[in-house]
């Protein structure tokens, strides 16, 4: 079947980047204070070499465009937008190029990674609206691909064709329960042009979107991943990355290629929640709880990948140096930013899930070579 379109990898040239202001108090303690700080650390770096589309509330539209204005006054646009919470990568649209160049955006369902059956909050009704507003605000073109449920962070291309997912997440009951895995696959090979889908078995242990691909695994380049790692068979995240690890060994990409593996260590140690954090929420009825002693899925695999840089997450644990030379050896061409991300993970997520990439139709490629074996 001849492809009309295809998703891009993340690494090739973006037009901009997609993120929305935090808020919400069940996802964000302390009247979201330390997460807006982040976010806007975020938002800086990833200007430095593209521009940054930040959604906001009218109630906090003006906060947003103060302290943005502080880190990059030239490259980030506030625009008015309400939503439910912040993960643009999930409720943002996922962005296509045709094949003349023209970038089009794909408005899946959305039910807050598992509607009825494990959602994380009961109402999502303003984030299920948000990427056919999006792409109205931005002037693309919106494919309806509903009711298929899909979330932005649940699929990772190489932009020639191949496409990692979780089986963990794909098959959960929440989503699609009535489409079996032959015909999940099929909507993601005619809705982002993949001639190869690549099922991982898991994502990062106690994720709550059921395990998201884009915390586990991704591309560098085509033919080459980074997989979240640790040696420590104790730990539940060893038995994870193995099974996933043998499926990269023995799977070829749409081209034919084996992958390429770099073992991205997770932190050393765990990154919990504490009482303190647990504190600061304020749940509605319905919303999925945080608890004290709760591990969260920290992954330094949840990065993001600008036209000029790599935003890395840390969490000030010792790995945090490791992963930061490890990701600037995959990526030499770019800059390396570090950014604090603990404020990011107990909201329930990470730089990758804040950030939704908008793709570039200029026919002008970064170089993407493969990297020697």
């Amino acid at each position: 079947m001849e492809k009309k379109w295809r998703m891009p990898g993340e690494f090739e040239p973006h037009a901009g980047c997609l993120m929305i202001w935090p808020e919400r108090p069940g996802s964000w303690n302390y009247g979201a204070k330390k997460a807006r700080e982040a976010f806007a650390r975020t938002a800086g770096a990833i200007a430095q070499s593209e521009t940054v589309y930040m959604l906001a509330s009218r109630a906090q539209a003006e906060n947003a465009r103060q302290m943005l204005h502080a880190v990059n006054a030239e490259n980030i646009r506030v625009i008015e937008m309400e939503s439910d919470d912040s993960w643009a990568r999930d409720v943002g649209p996922t962005m296509v190029v045709t094949q003349d160049g023209q970038v089009m955006g794909i408005d899946w369902q959305f039910n807050a990674w598992g509607g009825e059956v494990d959602g994380l909050y009961p109402d999502w009704s303003l984030d299920d609206q948000v990427a056919a507003k999006v792409c109205g605000e931005l002037g693309y073109p919106c494919m309806n691909a509903r009711p298929f449920v899909l979330e932005g962070g649940a699929v990772h291309s190489d932009g020639e064709g191949t496409l990692l997912v979780t089986e963990a997440c794909l098959l959960s009951p929440g989503r699609n329960p009535d489409l079996t895995k032959e015909q999940i696959e099929e909507r993601l090979r005619y809705w982002l042009g993949a001639d190869r889908v690549i099922w991982l078995p898991h994502g990062i242990w106690q994720d709550e979107t059921n395990e998201h691909v884009d915390n586990v695994c991704a591309f560098v380049r085509p033919g080459e991943v980074v997989l979240a790692w640790t040696d420590d068979p104790s730990d539940p995240q060893y038995a994870y990355s193995l099974a996933d690890l043998e499926v990269l060994q023995k799977e070829r990409d749409a081209k034919g290629r084996s992958f390429v593996i770099h073992k991205l260590p997770v932190p050393k140690v765990p990154v919990c929640m504490t009482q303190e954090d647990v504190e600061g929420f304020v749940f509605v009825p319905g919303e999925d709880e945080r608890e004290p002693g709760e591990r969260l899925a920290a992954s330094y695999v949840n990065f993001y990948i600008s036209n000029g840089g790599v935003i890395v997450p840390q969490f000030g644990d010792e790995n945090d140096t490791l992963a930061v030379r490890i990701l600037g050896e995959c990526f030499p061409e770019r800059t390396v930013y570090p950014i604090p991300a603990r404020d990011i993970l107990t909201g329930g997520g990470n730089i990758h899930c804040i950030t939704q990439q908008i793709p570039s139709c200029d026919p002008q490629q970064i170089p993407m070579e493969r990297r020697p074996e």
